[in-house]
């Protein structure tokens, strides 16, 4: 647990190493010295970190401390400023979200990009449907579905249901299971667990699990509620006003730890605000 010191200064955060010299051969996804700026406004400054395969990395800050941002240059959506991006030891160049994709590096945003009035596993196989030309192969698709959501732990009587009938905890698990039969070997969730209750976040939650079990994805998980990212993360950055603030294994922290961090960075902002009042 992090306390003030006894001079009545905060505490001393762990700020990561962001030079290359730290790269690790278990490393599938590398960002190296990565800015971005919209107009007048800096989103990230100099922003390194790693994820190891097999690895969940839990990815906190508030909002606008850069988080969106990130993810966004992750997945290829927007390009960096400056810096790079290595996959599994290459350089590479993410000029679309569909690049990223065909590289192995798959996004499920907040709002999950499922259509309601579609049954489970027409989202399940959404712009990817398998074809039995000139008709889409729905026998194929049903029991392809069934069989990946079975084989995730993901109970649903049937994946004939609209998706508009599912809780948010079951919509969401759709979405993750969708990115990982897409051949993800990167899987960046945005806020899974927002908006949930208890019993919907333990089904995520246990998803999550289930995933890092098995070893075969890196996940990179963008949340609030510290509590809950904490029993599922290997790892914590802390990003705070576009820089990378904090990386712990997350046993070796808590959320009085990461609490107090922020607290002291609230602290801060109020300080330079009544300065230059």
């Amino acid at each position: 647990m992090s306390t003030p010191e006894p001079d009545g200064t905060e505490p001393a955060v762990a700020v990561p190493d962001n030079s290359e010299a730290a790269a690790d051969p278990n490393d599938v996804l590398r960002v190296e010295h990565i800015s971005k700026r919209f107009g007048a406004v800096t989103a990230l400054v100099d922003v390194s970190l790693h994820l190891r395969q097999g690895e969940v990395l839990a990815l906190l800050g508030d909002n606008g401390a850069g988080k969106s941002t990130l993810l966004k240059i992750l997945c290829g959506f927007q390009p960096p400023d400056s810096g790079r991006i290595i996959l599994n030891g290459q350089e590479v160049t993410l000029k679309s979200v569909d690049a990223a994709r065909a590289l192995g590096i798959d996004v499920v945003y907040q709002d999950l990009a499922l259509i309601d009035q579609l049954t489970v596993y027409h989202n399940m196989f959404l712009k990817r449907e398998t074809v039995r030309w000139p008709l889409l192969n729905n026998r194929a698709m049903r029991k392809l579905a069934r069989q990946r959501l079975d084989d995730m732990g993901i109970g649903l009587k049937s994946v004939d249901l609209e998706v508009a009938r599912l809780s948010g905890g079951q919509r969401q698990a759709i979405a993750i299971a969708r990115a990982i039969y897409s051949d993800a070997k990167v899987l960046l969730l945005d806020e899974p667990l927002a908006a949930m209750g208890a019993k919907e976040a333990a089904l995520i939650l246990d998803l999550i699990r289930n995933i890092k079990h098995k070893g075969d994805v890196s996940v990179i998980v963008i949340a609030h509620n510290y509590a809950q990212v904490l029993e599922i993360a290997d790892r914590v950055n802390l990003l705070q006003q576009g820089e990378i603030t904090f990386d712990k294994p997350a046993k070796d922290t808590s959320v009085q730890e990461l609490n107090d961090i922020v607290i002291a960075e609230y602290r801060r902002a109020l300080e330079e605000r009544q300065r230059s009042a």
